[in-house]
């Protein structure tokens, strides 16, 4: 019985570490990691929240019942006149004369929890605009009239859908890079050195008010301009794990034996070379978030009228009076923000290579 496997050495080993892979151990290592695990879920809760906006914070409701038929609003247009108005412009549900021909005879009508929209102007608020918060506009208004809950929900919105595009722009832009200099090295790693030292002088603020002072604002442009210098930071990191793994036994394997180049970066290298990709992820969000919200407060961001954090931190300065401005959109920034950067540490952590038998 000698050459037999001791039964106290196979009781000693933890059976997750036999049957799962190491992306599943690290995952069962970020949810050991409360902090981060809740941070996770409660920033996917929020933006699920913020993707079924219209449902929440609406000025047109969502179902109708107007003598005897069945409306939508939130997803059709219906003329005044169909609900007893004298114009066939949109109907205004706000308006005190539509609200009480959909409250009488039987009729009836749903509006969303927070009955405004991301550009709903209130006309007939009682206190002059800013306003502070009242029944009707649970956070106050802004400057303009408009209910300062909704814009912050769908500027949420907009900040979060932003921040992911620029993150997978960056990304896959700085995994190409990296992959690219790191394989093949030599002349061409030098290449791509002296490009990115050329490439990172130039001024990127300069570029962003010139190209916003000849082409008209837009997110699209934006997120252009912005991708072109988001990715260099990532791709020092995929770089610097393509060298180091491209020196491993079963690459030089896959050469000898007349593998493509392609197969090896895509199926040996790049997912070994994963963490430090994986692990910016979370900080990359942040800084994506940081720098619209930067942009909108500077002018340069969103186009006028768009639902932007920063605009609302904008308004806040020009009106210090309106307090409520300034402290509910400084609190959904630190509130997001402080998730991402849990969210990153725990990823840290859960990939750390130094943690992976704890």
């Amino acid at each position: 019985m000698s050459g037999s496997t001791p039964v106290s050495s196979l009781n000693n080993t933890p059976v997750a570490a036999v049957s799962l892979g190491p992306w599943a151990r690290a995952w069962m290592r970020f949810k050991r990691n409360r902090l981060g695990y809740w941070s996770l879920l409660v920033f996917v809760w929020l933006v699920g929240l913020s993707l079924v906006a219209e449902l929440i914070s609406n000025d047109r409701p969502l179902l109708v019942r107007y003598q005897g038929q069945l409306y939508v609003p939130v997803l059709n247009d219906y003329p005044e006149k169909t609900f007893g108005g004298d114009f066939d412009t949109t109907t205004d549900y706000l308006d005190p004369f539509i609200r009480q021909r959909l409250s009488q005879d039987g009729n009836w009508v749903v509006f969303a929890p927070n009955p405004y929209g991301a550009k709903t102007l209130n006309y007939f608020a009682k206190a002059p605009n800013p306003s502070p918060p009242t029944a009707d506009n649970w956070l106050g208004t802004d400057d303009r009239g408009r209910d300062l809950l909704a814009q912050l929900l769908y500027g949420f919105r907009v900040s979060v859908l932003f921040a992911l595009a620029l993150t997978f722009t960056g990304t896959l832009l700085g995994i190409v890079t990296g992959a690219i200099q790191g394989f093949y090295g030599g002349k061409t790693d030098l290449a791509f050195q002296r490009f990115i030292e050329i490439w990172s002088a130039m001024p990127e603020l300069y570029l962003l008010i010139i190209f916003s002072a000849v082409f008209a604002p837009s997110l699209v442009l934006l997120l252009i301009l912005l991708s072109l210098f988001g990715w260099m930071g990532l791709s020092d990191y995929v770089r610097a794990e393509f060298l180091r793994n491209r020196q491993l036994d079963y690459v030089r394997a896959a050469r000898s034996l007349g593998v493509s180049d392609w197969h090896i970066i895509t199926r040996h290298v790049l997912p070994n070379s994963m963490t430090p990709v994986v692990t910016f992820l979370p900080f990359r969000m942040s800084g994506a978030i940081l720098a619209l919200t930067s942009l909108d407060f500077l002018g340069l961001g969103v186009p006028p009228g768009t639902p932007s954090l920063g605009e609302l931190l904008s308004q806040g300065k020009n009106n210090i009076d309106a307090w409520w401005i300034s402290l509910a959109t400084f609190a959904v920034l630190v509130i997001t923000l402080l998730l991402l950067t849990f969210m990153g540490d725990a990823l840290r952590d859960a990939l750390d290579p130094r943690k992976a038998d704890q």
